[in-house]
């Protein structure tokens, strides 16, 4: 039976295979486009794919070899290098730099998956193999829709990702919620949400007060949001406008509107 740290570096896998066969046809004028990243061109997000690739093989390392991830310094000196590159570089590099990421992933057998220790310096206590590959495909999988989208406004984010990512951002990741959520937005106005979603079926509950945060399924909730669960992870990262919100999409309730979920989920 696949853990969810399997399906998690299966997903790895097959977005990086989807994102390198499109890459490798594009042109000058393509890596130029205007993501679905604010204020980056297709060539910009490759970057920023590939530095992060080259930083997060590096902490895997690091954790194989019982060390402490590498800290700001090395970061700043990759994110440097990356930066310095023409766009036709950065893609062709983020490929290599990709793949060499997946396939450590993949190397890790049954015992290493479930027992490895990752030291992060933001976090309290040590990581497991579920948890940072789950942060990698969390960036891979909807920044891979950033680029999609430069070509085709319908673009949606892979299923295997989707399906994953679900159960990733309810689980590991809960706490990134209360990161990129800003409470602020509602001014001071607070709110139950029950998430219903499809493709994968989930039933969650969300709060939202002074953070924001998951949190037992209620009873009563003042505001019920229905989504699919590829709208619904776009939503958490500051990709649902209204350009791209498919018709499904349903919020029903008092208090918390759509466009209120938007501003509390800016993205980052």
């Amino acid at each position: 039976m696949s853990t969810l740290a399997d399906r998690t570096i299966a997903a790895l896998r097959t977005n990086h295979d989807d994102l390198s066969a499109l890459v490798g046809g594009m042109s000058a004028d393509d890596l130029a486009r205007p993501s679905g990243a604010a204020e980056w061109t297709v060539a910009q997000v490759l970057s920023h794919l590939g530095s992060g690739a080259e930083i997060g093989l590096a902490v895997l390392r690091a954790a194989l070899a019982g060390q402490d991830a590498p800290g700001q310094d090395f970061n700043e000196s990759v994110w440097s290098r990356w930066n310095a590159r023409g766009s036709r570089e950065q893609a062709d590099d983020f490929l290599k730099a990709n793949a060499e990421l997946v396939a450590a992933y993949e190397s890790l057998d049954p015992g290493t998956r479930e027992r490895l220790e990752v030291r992060l310096g933001f976090l309290p206590t040590p990581a497991d193999v579920t948890l940072i590959a789950g942060m990698r495909l969390n960036e891979a999988a909807l920044h891979t829709w950033d680029v999609k989208v430069a070509f085709d406004p319908r673009a949606t984010v892979a299923p295997d990702a989707v399906e994953a990512l679900t159960d990733l951002h309810a689980g590991p990741l809960d706490f990134m919620v209360g990161f990129i959520g800003k409470p602020d937005a509602l001014d001071r106005r607070q709110a139950t949400l029950r998430v219903e979603t499809s493709e994968p079926e989930r039933v969650l509950g969300l709060t939202l007060g002074e953070t924001v945060g998951f949190s037992q399924v209620p009873d009563q909730a003042d505001v019920v949001l229905s989504a699919p669960a590829e709208a619904w992870l776009r939503l958490l990262t500051g990709r649902l406008d209204t350009a791209h919100t498919p018709a499904s999409v349903t919020v029903t309730g008092d208090g918390v509107t759509l466009d209120d979920l938007r501003r509390v989920f800016p993205g980052l």
